[in-house]
């Protein structure tokens, strides 16, 4: 799936069996950051590294939105082949250090797992080409949840904190329902209907769309 707003482009990916999104977002100079990269076979790297060749893109971080298994398989491969640093939150350290294991009790490859380079806190910007993200710090999936909100071409970044019609998953370790539905309050729905709500698995939504229509809200 394609997704063009003015200068920017969004390609989102369904990466390994839990079909997690993993996006491509760059701009008209061709930096940008690869945003949960779930590659979890060589036929899903190589898919991922043409179409970064062939846009010649220059990838200048890694992102997790959250440390769960699905959105961090493929941290190895573009940390080393992109040479570029992995951004996620502090919180979601415990879980990154037993990724290995929870990969393999799920299914994945055994595989290294790189720690952090760069901490993003809540209210911290990342920024890449003429782009500037806001960093929303949103536990209650899993703690180290992040969002990154875009003001100027209006879409957030959410993980698996909020989906078209749900919200994410709240029986894993360090999920919280309370929290999570405080920090979708918070976070999420105080900005603008007409904000492109860009999940972590399935479709996109808006903001306006889940604040009439989500029944959990």
């Amino acid at each position: 799936m394609k997704i063009r707003i003015d200068d920017l482009n969004i390609r989102i990916f369904h990466f390994n069996m839990i079909q997690v999104n993993t996006l491509v977002v760059y701009d008209e100079t061709r930096n940008g950051v690869i945003v949960d990269p779930g590659m979890s076979s060589k036929a899903e790297e190589d898919m991922l590294f043409d179409f970064i060749d062939k846009e010649n893109i220059v990838v200048k971080y890694v992102i997790n939105t959250h440390p769960h298994i699905d959105h961090i398989a493929g941290n190895s491969y573009c940390v080393k082949t992109f040479n570029a640093p992995l951004v996620a939150h502090k919180d979601g350290l415990p879980i990154y250090k037993s990724a290995n294991h929870h990969g393999t009790s799920f299914g994945f490859p055994d595989s290294e797992y790189p720690m952090p380079d760069i901490f993003a806190c809540d209210g911290d910007t990342i920024a890449f080409g003429n782009q500037i993200w806001k960093t929303l710090y949103t536990p209650g999936h899993v703690d180290g949840s992040i969002c990154f909100y875009d003001d100027n071409h209006k879409f957030v970044i959410v993980g698996d904190v909020l989906f078209a019609g749900s919200i994410g998953r709240t029986d894993l370790p360090t999920g919280n329902f309370k929290l999570l539905i405080q920090n979708i309050q918070e976070k999420l729905l105080t900005l603008r209907d007409d904000v492109l709500v860009v999940p972590g698995h399935a479709e996109t939504t808006t903001i306006g769309a889940e604040r009439e229509g989500n029944p959990y809200l």
